[in-house]
């Protein structure tokens, strides 16, 4: 018989287990709202809390600034002949961590490419990062020395190498350095740096500017050098650095994560202004012989130095300035300064006491205001007395009936004085004042002396017994030349200039100040002294007529000047010695149609300054020697016959 109950209920399993479901996805949406909500909370905060600051933070990142240095302006002479230039080159650097961290990590993954397991890895990991580093040091070298065949390399360090001036050994240790730039070597050519950079990793060519000095120690007195930053040190180069520096030139670029640069992204670009060129009055050819002269001089007479000064009669420009024992900046600095070497220009920094050459002014002075001539016989006795200080010539005498021309052609401290005594005190000051004495001259180079003058008020009883005669004042060789420049220029002292131009980076003229005029004499008593100066060079066998200059005339020209011995003061007493002067020349060519003014110093010659120490104690030798050589160059035609002046009446 068959059941008919009610059967029984078998869902309240099937809802159990529909209520498991429903709750895990409950919980799974809410854990997944929950994640959303932070992310949209992190990324609320990241776009929008600190959106900009994470956005400055990027660009700066991948943002580079580059720049781009200024080309430094070339310095010519008057010719255009190159002085001073700047040559392109190339720095090899390195930052030496970062560069073994980046060798670890291509070495590290090579190996593991290649299956090395890893404990082998460990193992060798330093060693081949050390290959690395010393093929480098070994190849670069090569490299840079023009070798085109790889060198075997090693691991021990006898086996770096060096070529030229390169070492291997050297740019070993920058690689081990614990730094984060290294220079591994300067003035690379920008082609090979190239090269080594392509070749190496974390190598790179950094661009770099050599300044070159093709002439060596030549001018470098004027010219100067830079330093190692590139700005002017010495001379020109450090008086001029503003004009000849340029300006830098910017640019702004972005770059990947990788360091590479990120197409379109240039930007701010800002070209470089190179330097302005600047051209001076100075000749080279005129600069190297005077400089070898002077050399000569020096080894001749066995003088401590010697310095000379040529300028252009008519306008003041400076032809050459030299002096002896300086440094050729292209050789071993360190080692020339220790030979005594320098970059100096004591022609316009080291003042002395002129002596003699200082008596054109009382002569120049005396003409003009008409107090005499030169065919006026004074009566000249060995010594006179001024003030209670008694100032003898160099020669015993008794009272003699020289000329002015022959006081001055004689070189009498006498017959000077006299003369200084008809002017005065005041009006002598006046013409000191005019010459520039005691002024710096404005030449535009560093560190001009201004020489000393003792002003009027502090002159006392023997000051003018000194100063006609060229002692108890000092002059720069500059300031000497620029007083005899004055009367071949007819009266009309101009102000050195050593710049002729300057020429900026568009071509056009930096415009200068024009040199300063005065007329210190008039024509008529400018030319009548430079006339009279003659009398130095004058020779007569009986040496009544001869002047303290003979010897040193030119056949077919004439000449003018004066020689000068000035006691130097020793420094243990105070008082002038007896036995160490400076020997000075100061002279026109030619006399009758000035075109050149030299000025020569000579400190402490023991003997002549000719072969074998002949020439006497006089500088006029080196003043011929300069004027014979500025005549033939130039071409200037023969002076025409002059009469000879009476220097001592009968």
């Amino acid at each position: 018989m068959t059941s008919t109950g009610t059967p029984r209920k078998r869902s309240a399993p099937r809802k159990s287990q529909r209520h498991i479901t429903n709750h895990r996805v409950f919980l799974l949406t809410l854990v997944f709202l929950s994640v959303a909500a932070l992310l949209i909370a992190r990324l609320f905060w990241v776009q929008v809390i600190i959106g900009g600051e994470l956005r400055e933070v990027a660009k700066v990142q991948r943002q580079r600034e580059y720049v781009e240095p200024a080309r430094r302006g070339e310095i010519v002479d008057r010719d255009g002949k190159q002085l001073a230039y700047t040559m392109q080159a190339r720095s090899l650097t390195v930052s030496p961590k970062q560069l073994r961290e980046e060798l670890r990590q291509q070495q590290e993954l090579q190996m593991r490419i290649d299956g090395v397991p890893k404990a082998d890895i460990d193992a060798q990991l330093d060693a081949r990062v050390e290959d690395v580093l010393r093929t480098m040091a070994n190849e670069i070298p090569g490299m840079i020395g023009g070798e085109t065949d790889p060198q075997p390399t090693g691991t021990d360090t006898e086996q770096l190498r060096t070529v030229g001036s390169v070492s291997a050994k050297e740019i070993l240790d920058k690689l081990h350095a614990d730094t984060s730039y290294e220079v591994l070597v300067r003035n690379v050519d920008p082609d090979v740096a190239a090269k080594v950079a392509a070749k190496f990793h974390g190598v790179a060519a950094d661009q770099q500017d050599i300044r070159q000095y093709p002439n060596g120690a030549v001018g470098e007195n004027i010219i100067g050098k830079v330093s190692m930053d590139g700005h002017g040190q010495f001379g020109l180069e450090a008086s001029s650095d503003a004009v000849l520096t340029g300006i830098d030139g910017r640019s702004t670029e972005d770059v990947s994560g990788g360091g590479q640069s990120i197409p379109g992204s240039l930007r701010d670009v800002v070209p470089a202004v190179p330097g302005a060129r600047i051209e001076l009055t100075v000749d080279l050819d005129l600069q190297t012989y005077v400089q070898q002269v002077l050399e000569q001089a020096k080894a001749n007479s066995l003088a401590k130095s010697a310095e000379a000064v040529v300028l252009d009669a008519h306008t003041g420009e400076v032809l050459a300035m030299a002096n002896t024992d300086t440094i050729n900046p292209n050789g071993d600095i360190e080692k020339q300064i220790k030979q005594g070497k320098d970059f100096e220009n004591p022609a316009i920094s080291h003042p002395f006491e002129p002596g003699s050459v200082a008596k054109v002014i009382a002569a120049a002075a005396s003409i003009d205001q008409g107090l005499t001539d030169p065919f006026e016989v004074h009566q000249v006795p060995g010594s006179i007395d001024m003030a209670g200080v008694t100032v003898s010539d160099a020669w015993q005498h008794d009272v003699l009936p020289y000329t002015t021309a022959g006081i001055f052609g004689k070189s009498s401290n006498v017959g000077t004085l006299q003369l200084a005594q008809r002017l005065g005190e005041e009006r002598y000051w006046d013409y000191l004042n005019r010459f520039g004495i005691g002024a710096p001259t404005g030449i535009e180079l560093p560190n001009e002396s201004p020489g000393l003058l003792p002003v009027l008020e502090q002159w006392s009883g023997g000051t003018f017994a000194n100063l006609p005669i060229g002692q108890g004042m000092s002059w720069t060789a500059l300031q000497m030349a620029s007083v005899y420049q004055a009367l071949a220029n007819d009266g009309e002292r101009i102000q050195p200039r050593i710049i002729e131009r300057i020429v900026g980076p568009d071509g056009q003229d930096i415009p200068q100040d024009e040199p300063q005029r005065n007329q210190v004499v008039s024509k008529e008593a400018a030319r009548t002294t430079v006339d009279m100066f003659r009398a130095a060079f004058q020779e007569d066998p009986t040496g009544n007529q001869s002047g303290t200059a003979q010897g040193n005339a030119l056949e077919g020209y004439q000449f003018s000047g004066k020689t000068g011995t000035a006691q130097k003061v020793n420094p243990e007493t105070g008082a002038y010695s007896q036995s160490q002067y400076w020997i000075t020349f100061a002279g026109i060519a030619p006399a009758n149609d000035p075109r050149f003014v030299v000025a020569v110093m000579l400190d402490e010659p023991q003997r002549g300054v000719l072969d074998g120490g002949a020439g006497g104690q006089s500088a006029a030798p080196v003043f011929r020697q300069i004027a014979s050589w500025m005549l033939d160059k130039e071409n200037i035609p023969p002076s025409p016959p002059a009469e000879p002046f009476v220097l001592q009446a009968q």
